[in-house]
C-alpha cells in the first residue's frame, strides 16, 4: 500500500519518553506490560500514567503474553488501554470471546516468523483482529522469546503474508535506519515497530530516533 507508513516506537518506559517519541513523529507507542521475556517491561500501573499523557493522534498499544479473553480483558480494565498487541500465538477461540464481550477493544495479533508456518495463521486469526504485527520470537522454543529480539526475519514470509490479508500488517524484528528503506520496499507494510536499536543505556535516544525517522520518510517517498 503506497503512502505513509505507521511508525511505532515500543518498550516506552515512561512519560518523558512517550512525549519524546510522540514529538519525532510515532503514530503508536508500545507499552510492555508484564511478560516472562523480552525487554522494556513496566507494571500496569505505569502503562495507565503513560497512555493517559498522551497526545489523542497517538495510539497507546499494551504488550500483553496473556492467553485468554478474561485476562487480556482484565490488562484492558488495568491500564486504560484498548489497543492489545497480543505476543503470543494464542487459542484464535479466545480472541472470539473476548471480541464478542469487548467490541469496543482493538486486538493486534503477533506472528512470529520461524518459517513459512506464518503464512496459515492468517485464516485462524484473521476473523478476529484488526491487525497483525509481524515479528522475529520464538515463543515455542527451548527458551521463549516474545519480542523486543533484534533480529530480522525472513521478510519474503512477510512480504506474502502482508499480500494474503486484508488487514494492516505491522513489521518488527532487527530494523534500524540503515535497513527500514529496504524492509519497507520489499514487504510494504501498514507499519514498522520497533525498540531495540533506538536505546542507548537503557533510553530511548534521540539521535538514533531523528536518524530512523528520517529514513522511513525516504523510504516513504519511494513508496509514492
Amino acid at each position: 500500500m503506497p503512502g505513509r507508513t505507521r511508525l511505532k516506537i515500543c518498550c516506552i518506559k515512561s512519560v518523558a519518553e512517550a512525549h519524546l517519541a510522540a514529538s519525532a513523529g510515532a503514530d503508536i507507542l508500545g507499552l510492555v506490560g508484564p511478560m516472562p521475556s523480552g525487554p522494556g517491561t513496566i507494571t500496569y500501573a505505569q502503562a495507565r500514567v503513560i497512555a493517559s499523557d498522551l497526545p489523542d493522534a497517538v495510539e497507546p498499544w499494551l504488550l500483553t503474553s496473556e492467553t485468554t479473553a478474561r485476562a487480556l480483558e482484565a490488562a484492558a480494565e488495568e491500564t486504560g488501554v484498548k489497543q492489545l498487541q497480543i505476543v503470543r500465538h494464542v487459542d484464535p477461540a479466545q480472541l472470539q470471546t473476548l471480541r464478542a464481550k469487548r467490541p469496543d477493544l482493538k486486538l493486534i495479533q503477533v506472528i512470529h516468523v520461524e518459517g513459512k508456518g506464518a503464512l496459515e495463521k492468517i485464516k485462524a486469526y484473521e476473523p478476529h483482529v484488526d491487525a497483525f504485527l509481524l515479528d522475529s520470537g520464538k515463543p515455542g522454543g527451548a527458551v521463549e522469546t516474545l519480542g523486543g529480539t533484534g533480529d530480522v526475519h525472513d521478510w519474503s514470509i512477510s512480504a506474502r503474508f502482508v499480500a494474503a490479508t486484508d488487514r494492516p500488517v505491522m513489521l518488527a524484528g532487527g530494523l534500524n535506519a540503515a535497513n527500514v528503506q529496504d524492509a519497507v520496499s520489499r514487504v510494504q507494510p501498514h507499519g514498522v515497530d520497533l525498540c531495540s536499536s533506538l536505546r542507548q543505556e537503557d533510553a530511548l535516544d534521540p539521535k538514533l530516533l531523528q536518524d530512523f525517522v528520517q529514513a522511513l520518510r525516504l523510504a516513504d517517498q519511494e513508496r509514492i
